[in-house]
Formats: structure tokens, C-alpha cells, sequence
């Protein structure tokens, strides 16, 4: 059976930079294993101009208002969309990322509701990821019990749920007191266009070390630790490198041994060969952030690279697997003392970076995601008109 899908999130994903490219990548794999999608208008409808008013305002006002207007103007925004979910004949409204798009919209009889992102705004705010980003949340306080409501009726009413992390899972399950047959874990790809040949890798034990960090935050990637990180390594006598990517270091987070890349385009085939070739030399990816996913992970196991982060949030490494995971208080010398084990060990190195592309290969990929949630939404189709 060919589904047809009503595409919803608040950003189309034809926009392939918004949601760190998220949003088109779900998108693309829902085309390639699970049906015909069609896109869903973004428009606020007869509440449009106060859209366009809050877009108009500062990017960080813009970034905290316009959700919580769409919540608050759901009764007309959802008015529109309910007329064009009715006049196409769906069996599916599949929402990416924006759980407001759903609030207090009823699709048709014998229609799925389908939800994927990788947090919601309670859970996140309530978490550790909450505490270390939250500063921008205080002035918003008041309305965070509504938020809440208004998140737990569109879940409860959803058919089927998929998160990308048991982190996310488990914590959203308990706050919203949701169904584990419905709300499922189904990892994320990474935000690459072409699989890269992963040939095998080695650590030489008293050779160069490159390690290396993505994100457009220095400071919420955990930049300053993965520098001290590479002093620390440099202290005790190793050739330690860091590659950044993505963002520029303050002037005492770079020295001599720290090389920048402040934004490569992947689709400029000169700067993706730049990207592939950087991801190809380093030795790990040492990225100690506080986030809910991390693409930078899926695509550092595309290119079988080890990650090392922390123990935190839902982030897609599997300790052991394709990379470690250090406790949240971990320093600069217990990063430097896991990459020293695996200096000593050139085999164990070898073998991690084997598991870890093999981990991509097998789950971390936008087809492994796409066929499985091909799959479980026919189930739903079925059960829903069963």
C-alpha cells in the first residue's frame, strides 16, 4: 500500500539549513519508503499578519514568541489547516518537530497522527539540557504549565510517536503519561547526502593525534573542554591537533595547533571535500555538548570516527560502540586518559572504529529510519481502519 502523507511542521523542509537540516532529511526518507508526502501549507491563515508582526522582531524574541502564539491562535490557524487535511485524502498527517502545529487540530476520520522531534519544550526546560541553556526561559515561566497541557493533549491524541533517543523517550513517557505500543524510538540519520567510504583506521601510539569539534555554538558544543583537552594531551607529550567546524573559537580557545573552518557548505563540492577529508583524518570527535540528538554524531559514525561526549541528553553514541560517553562532570584529563588508552591499544582503536561505522550502516542512516517507520505506520493505517 502507497500512503499518502500530509507533510506539517511550522518551516517547510524544502529549507534544507532549518532544524540543522533535520526537518528535509525526514522528509525525503518519508518519499523514498513510505508514500506520497505532500507538503502542508505553514500559513497562520486569517492569523498570517501577526505571524509576519512577530517574524519582523528580533531573532531572539521571534525564537520564544512565535511558538507559544501558535498555540495560543490554534482554534484559527488549525481551522485552515483542517480544511486542507479534509479536501486530500490522506492516511496520514505526519508532523516533523513543531508539536504547537498539532495543538487542538482534529484530522479526519480514519487519518493517522504521526509525531517525530528529538525533544519538546517541557522536557527539554525541565532537564540538565535545561539547566545549562535556560537562561532565555525566565521571563516565559508563567505560561510553562499551559505549554505543558497543551503538549501532553496533542501527544495523547497522536497514533504513533517516534523519538530518536531512549532519553527522550523515557523522560516524555513519564511526563506525559504516554503509551510505550505508541510512542517508539526510532534513531535519526545523519545530515549527509552521500555515504562516505570509511577505509580502515589507525592510531599510532606515539604519532600525531587530530581531534575535532562541529557545531555552531562553541560554547554549547563543549568547545572549551575539547580544547583544554588538547593541552591536556600536548602537556603530557602528544602532538594533539584540533579541527573546528562550523563556528570560531574566542582568540584564547585558538593557538597555533587549533585550525578553523567557520562554515562549510556541503553542497559546495570543494568544501565538502574539505568536510569529508577533515572528518577522514581526525582521530575523534571530542564533543562534550548538552543537546537532545546531535547530528554531529550520526555523521562523525558515518565516516567511522569515534565520539567522545558526555552522558547527558540524547546524544546517538552507544558507550563502547561508536565512541564513549564520560560522566557529566568529567574534566579535560578523563577525555585525555580514554584517548591515552586507545594510543596504547592501536588494535582496540581499530575495532571501535569498525563497530562505530557499523553502527551508522545499521541504524544511524535516514533509509534505516525511513524503512522502519514505513513499516509502522501501514501498522497504524491498519489498526486504525482495522
Amino acid at each position: 500500500m502507497i500512503l499518502k502523507i500530509a507533510y506539517l511542521c511550522d518551516h517547510s523542509p524544502l529549507d534544507r539549513n532549518l532544524y540543522s537540516g533535520g526537518n528535509a532529511r525526514i522528509h525525503d526518507a518519508l518519499c523514498r519508503h513510505a508514500g506520497k508526502v505532500t507538503i502542508l501549507p505553514n500559513t497562520w491563515y486569517a492569523a498570517q499578519p501577526i505571524r509576519r508582526l512577530i517574524e519582523a522582531m528580533p531573532d531572539a524574541v521571534n525564537l520564544r514568541l512565535r511558538w507559544r502564539a501558535h498555540l495560543a491562535l490554534a482554534p484559527i490557524i488549525t481551522h485552515g489547516l483542517q480544511a486542507e487535511l479534509a479536501r486530500g485524502g490522506y492516511d496520514v498527517l505526519f508532523c516533523a518537530y513543531s508539536l504547537w502545529s498539532l495543538h487542538k487540530l482534529d484530522a479526519p476520520e480514519g487519518m493517522v497522527t504521526a509525531f517525530t522531534s528529538d525533544t519538546t519544550q517541557t522536557v527539554f526546560q525541565a532537564s540538565e539540557l535545561g539547566r545549562v541553556h535556560g537562561k532565555g526561559f525566565r521571563l516565559t515561566r508563567p505560561l510553562d504549565a499551559w505549554v505543558e497541557r497543551c503538549e501532553r493533549q496533542a501527544l495523547r491524541r497522536a497514533d504513533l510517536i517516534l523519538w530518536p533517543s531512549h532519553w527522550q523517550r523515557m523522560r516524555a513517557e513519564a511526563r506525559y503519561g504516554l503509551s510505550p505500543e505508541t510512542a517508539l524510538r526510532v534513531p535519526w540519520g545523519a545530515n549527509l547526502d552521500r555515504v562516505p567510504s570509511a577505509p580502515p583506521r589507525s592510531i599510532e601510539p606515539d604519532g600525531p593525534l587530530r581531534l575535532l569539534l562541529v557545531g555552531r555554538d562553541w560554547w554549547a558544543k563543549g568547545g572549551p573542554l575539547a580544547f583544554a583537552t588538547m593541552q591536556a594531551l600536548r602537556t603530557q607529550g602528544v602532538d594533539a591537533r584540533l579541527t573546528v567546524i562550523g563556528c570560531t573559537p574566542p582568540e584564547f580557545h585558538r593557538d597555533a595547533y587549533v585550525t578553523v573552518h567557520p562554515q562549510l557548505d556541503k553542497a559546495v563540492p570543494a568544501e565538502l571535500a574539505t568536510f569529508n577529508k577533515t572528518f577522514g583524518c581526525a582521530h575523534f570527535l571530542v564533543q562534550p555538548s548538552y543537546e537532545s540528538y546531535g547530528f554531529a554524531f550520526c555523521e562523525a559514525s558515518a565516516h567511522g570516527l569515534p565520539s567522545l561526549c558526555l552522558k547527558v541528553g540524547g546524544v546517538p553514541v552507544l558507550d563502547g560502540v561508536n565512541g564513549h560517553l564520560l560522566p557529566a562532570d568529567a574534566k579535560a584529563q578523563d577525555f585525555a586518559a580514554v584517548i591515552q588508552r586507545y594510543r596504547a591499544a592501536p588494535d582496540s582503536y581499530a575495532a571501535l572504529c569498525r563497530s562505530t561505522r557499523e553502527k551508522y550502516e545499521t541504524r544511524l542512516n535516514w533509509d534505516a529510519w525511513g524503512a522502519e517507520v514505513a513499516g509502522l505506520l501501514q501498522e497504524a493505517v491498519a489498526r486504525k481502519r482495522g
